[in-house]
């Protein structure tokens, strides 16, 4: 194989095999995309980690699965998001090994299969492979995005008015700019997942915790309690948008009432954001995802909900620190994680349609669109869809 690739899942966390990886990828110089599960696999800065794969994924990992003639996975399920709906994996002639402890995984694919844990089989697969390495060309090719990729991720972050009230994108630079390899990043649901795969800079294996198996809303406070309960030292951050936040934030109690000591970093952009964007992909025109009142024509683009969810946190018994501005944020962050009592950071954040935030999505997801609505935005969404569709592959 000229152009290997391989897709880091949560095998490698679950079996402690990131070092067992590292060294194959040492040795070999083969570059490592990372699915939402295995994030963190390698260091953000390691020279061949290219971030995350898929809808959700980096450029440089998405332009690589494209042009990739094999593809190792290492304990990944190949979802939906990681294959970009059966449409990533595009070259004609490329080939799957899969090594995963659960053989209906294995087999995903027509892959050659290992059935094994993951460790065990990266460290036979080294063995393997001993003297053998990428061509320079190669290295130098994802080299070059990765760079590339740094690039657009510095921008994402960068926030030129420190009075300026942040973008999403901007909350993640500070919180980076905040945080420690030790401490551990926690989110579920919401527009957060996508940004995090494709922004984050995972420091060690342990600090990107993502449940997103099925953008389980709600999960994110009770996460980090448990978090902070397996490690007591380990200061930890539970991201939250309004909607998510809306679902479960009851549980601040026990943090409360047991002195567990989490930080809450709640987004506040008045409505559900990722789903808002999602349905206007699919030609839904975002209706009824803003927490807004009812304007005269019957739509929801009237004044905010008078809903003050920090008020809320406070009335739970959390501390409160309102940051109005990316200044006052990056005090209320640091504030937070040097506090010793549960503290919540809340921000409202300019929206997409006012400010630039993440990069836009690098591959597909397959969202139906409806087939007989006859409204402009819907029938120019269904042509995309019927046009992305047909580049769905089944490797069989």
């Amino acid at each position: 194989a000229r152009r290997p690739l391989i897709v880091a899942g949560g095998g490698v966390h679950h079996s402690e095999a990131e070092d067992a990886l590292r060294a194959l990828v040492d040795a070999t110089g083969i570059p490592v995309a990372s699915t939402q599960a295995g994030k963190g696999s390698l260091r953000y800065d390691h020279p061949a980690d290219i971030g995350g794969i898929g809808h959700t994924g980096t450029a440089v990992a998405d332009d690589l699965a494209r042009t990739a003639d094999l593809v190792i996975g290492v304990g990944t399920r190949y979802s939906d998001f990681t294959t970009a709906s059966a449409t990533l994996f595009a070259d004609p002639a490329v080939r799957f090994l899969n090594l995963n402890i659960t053989p209906f995984d294995a087999h995903k694919l027509g892959a050659t299969t290992v059935v094994a844990d993951a460790r065990a089989a990266l460290e036979a697969l080294t063995a393997e492979l001993a003297g053998h390495r990428v061509e320079e060309t190669y290295e130098a090719e994802y080299g070059t995005g990765k760079a590339a990729w740094e690039r657009r991720v510095d921008v994402a972050y960068a926030a030129g008015d420190e009075s300026a009230r942040p973008s999403q994108t901007q909350v993640l630079g500070a919180l980076d700019a905040v945080v420690g390899d030790e401490d551990v990043v926690i989110n579920a649901a919401g527009s957060l997942p996508g940004d995090l795969h494709k922004l984050w800079r995972a420091r060690s294996p342990r600090q990107y915790h993502l449940e997103y198996g099925y953008s389980c809303m709600g999960y994110e406070i009770p996460g980090a309690i448990g978090v902070r309960l397996a490690a007591p030292a380990t200061p930890v951050w539970a991201l939250v948008g309004d909607g998510t936040y809306l679902m479960m934030p009851t549980e601040i109690v026990t943090a409360v009432q047991e002195g567990i000591n989490i930080n809450i970093v709640l987004l506040q952009n008045h409505g559900y954001a990722s789903i808002g964007g999602l349905s206007e992909t699919t030609g839904a025109e975002r209706f009824g995802t803003a927490y807004r009142y009812r304007a005269a024509d019957g739509q929801y683009t009237g004044d905010p909900l008078p809903v003050d969810l920090a008020a809320n946190a406070a009335s739970l018994g959390m501390d409160v620190l309102r940051a109005k501005s990316v200044g006052e944020l990056r005090e209320a962050l640091a504030a937070a994680r040097a506090s010793d009592r549960p503290t919540c950071v809340y921000v409202e954040t300019e929206t997409a349609d006012t400010v630039s935030g993440a990069p836009e999505a690098q591959a597909w997801w397959d969202v139906p669109v409806a087939q007989t609505a006859t409204r402009p935005a819907a029938v120019k969404a269904r042509e995309d869809y019927d046009r992305q569709a047909a580049a769905r592959r089944r490797h069989l």
